[in-house]
């Protein structure tokens, strides 16, 4: 009898878990209820069990996705088509504890390219960056991707084989300056420039670690230098590595040694 209910249980499960991975849109708890006729007892029940096992998780509106075991197996081929519906809700998060301009940036010839964004709750903020592309030796997305491998710089002309491009009077133009500042993001966890893409921007950015280790994005916090203010960035920037932390253990990456994660760019 206990084999018999233990397989029913099972079955059932089976049957929310399919619901959940199926569906082009987070399931509410009561639409799985009622698509599977389960009882709500029973849905609650199974669905927490799935919910510590990592099968499914919830979205801020308590709604249930694919869990990290999913999301894990699914970045172990490198897949980033996901990524942004994936990162979305630590964006979210960010968004809401700063107030300010939140992006998600990888790396795409030789520039950064920023994906996602979460815009500013004050009426002076940042730009909509989706969908453009900005130089990565002084950008802080571009900054956490040369600073652990995820990006290269592009090739220099061969007048200037040292000299990077200016876009104000605080970009880092050389790449001896550029190596000692990315060594210092390797050390802090995270970068900032400070005015070096545009006047008056300032920003910090940390790494996004996949499955195997390797860095795959950067998550960064961006605002006006009159609101970001030497005095709290140093914490803004631990709530932006603290939600890259937490987008990297549900693509599957695992806390390694402070030598292995500072390997070089």
């Amino acid at each position: 009898m206990s084999n018999q209910n233990g397989t029913q249980a099972v079955d059932r499960a089976a049957r929310l878990l399919a619901e959940v991975v199926h569906s082009a849109d987070p399931m509410t708890f009561t639409g799985l209820s009622a698509t599977t006729g389960l009882a709500k007892s029973t849905t609650s029940r199974l669905l927490l069990a799935l919910e510590r096992n990592g099968l499914v998780r919830r979205d801020d509106h308590g709604r249930f996705l694919p869990g990290e075991m999913f999301v894990s197996f699914a970045w172990r081929g490198g897949a980033q088509a996901g990524l942004v519906a994936v990162a979305q809700p630590f964006l979210e998060r960010l968004g809401k504890a700063t107030g300010e301009t939140i992006n998600l940036g990888v790396s795409s010839n030789g520039m950064v390219e920023q994906i996602a964004q979460v815009d500013s709750t004050y009426l002076i903020g940042g730009t909509n960056w989706v969908g453009m592309s900005v130089p990565l030796h002084c950008s802080a997305l571009g900054k956490v991707l040369l600073a652990y491998g995820a990006a290269q710089l592009p090739t220099q002309s061969p007048d200037k084989p040292d000299k990077l491009d200016r876009r104000t009077d605080k970009t880092i133009t050389t790449e001896a300056a550029l190596r000692a500042d990315l060594a210092g993001v390797r050390a802090r966890g995270y970068a900032v420039i400070d005015e070096e893409l545009e006047p008056g921007l300032v920003a910090v950015a940390a790494p996004i670690y996949g499955y195997d280790g390797n860095v795959v994005a950067a998550l960064s916090v961006s605002a006006p230098a009159n609101r970001m203010t030497r005095d709290g960035l140093a914490a803004t920037a631990g709530q932006c590595a603290e939600e890259a932390a937490g987008l990297s253990a549900v693509l599957g990456y695992r806390q390694r040694t402070a030598r292995q994660n500072r390997k070089a760019g």
